[in-house]
């Protein structure tokens, strides 16, 4: 599998000996010092993944993985030096796919990069949605499958990534439903998963964000404790 890396690692010693990694195992790598840099790349180079460490000069780390996934489902693997739960869940809700920590292993580095460039690969074509080209209304939004949009009353547009867009149309053909973590994986990406993966869960928090669903008291999503989520609306379509 061609596989192209981008690393963004302000140490040049880090940066330099995570290239020769990557290099060293046929992947297609690029490198920068900066989240600004790593930018410009993205907007030229066809990139698979990004290796991105949190702490960087100017922009950090989290704040180019929020800007990343709002329009890609690029593979992210986040790089730190800190072992904090709480920075590692921020991570993972603002998009990351993946959390290491320093020191890393060099193989299990490697080996993580892979199996998430064949799950990014696997999802990239988008499967079938229901009735494509349609409009679905729920609540105070509408929802447009084709152009992948939801649309509010004042007529504001918000885009979804692949796998929000995934995740929502699973909830309509599910609407009332409680459907278990185990279930909505099933039904998005086509990505491989280990039992603890969180991918749902941080793909909830930002579909939840976008509709304006109050986390801590939602009304669209709701948490149902030991079991998943389920989605209550009842969509129609729009016609």
């Amino acid at each position: 599998m061609d596989i192209s890396i981008l690393i963004v690692e302000d140490d040049e010693v880090t940066r330099d000996c995570l290239v020769a990694y990557f290099t060293a195992e046929q992947y297609r790598v690029y490198s920068t010092e900066s989240a600004e840099q790593a930018e410009n790349i993205l907007q030229t180079e066809p990139i698979d993944l990004v290796l991105l460490d949190i702490r960087l000069p100017g922009k950090d780390g989290l704040t180019l993985t929020r800007e990343i996934r709002a329009n890609t489902e690029t593979g992210i693997i986040l790089v730190t030096s800190r072992q904090d739960e709480i920075e590692r869940i921020i991570g993972l809700e603002c998009g990351a796919d993946e959390y290491v920590t320093k020191p890393f292993n060099p193989r299990e580095l490697l080996a993580r990069a892979k199996n998430l460039a064949r799950r990014v690969r696997a999802a990239a074509p988008a499967g079938p949605a229901p009735n494509a080209g349609d409009v679905r209304q729920f609540d105070d939004w509408r929802f447009d499958l084709d152009r992948r949009v939801l649309i509010d009353r004042e007529q504001r547009q918000t885009s979804l990534t692949h796998g929000e867009y995934q995740l929502l149309c699973a909830f309509i053909r599910h609407s009332g439903q409680t459907l278990s973590r185990d279930q909505l994986m099933d039904q998005i990406k086509n990505r491989e998963w280990a039992p603890n993966d969180r991918t749902v869960d941080v793909l909830v928090g930002r579909l939840r964000r976008k509709l304006g669903d109050n986390p801590a008291h939602p009304k669209t999503i709701l948490t149902v404790h030991g079991a998943g989520y389920v989605f209550t609306p009842r969509p129609v379509p729009c016609h």
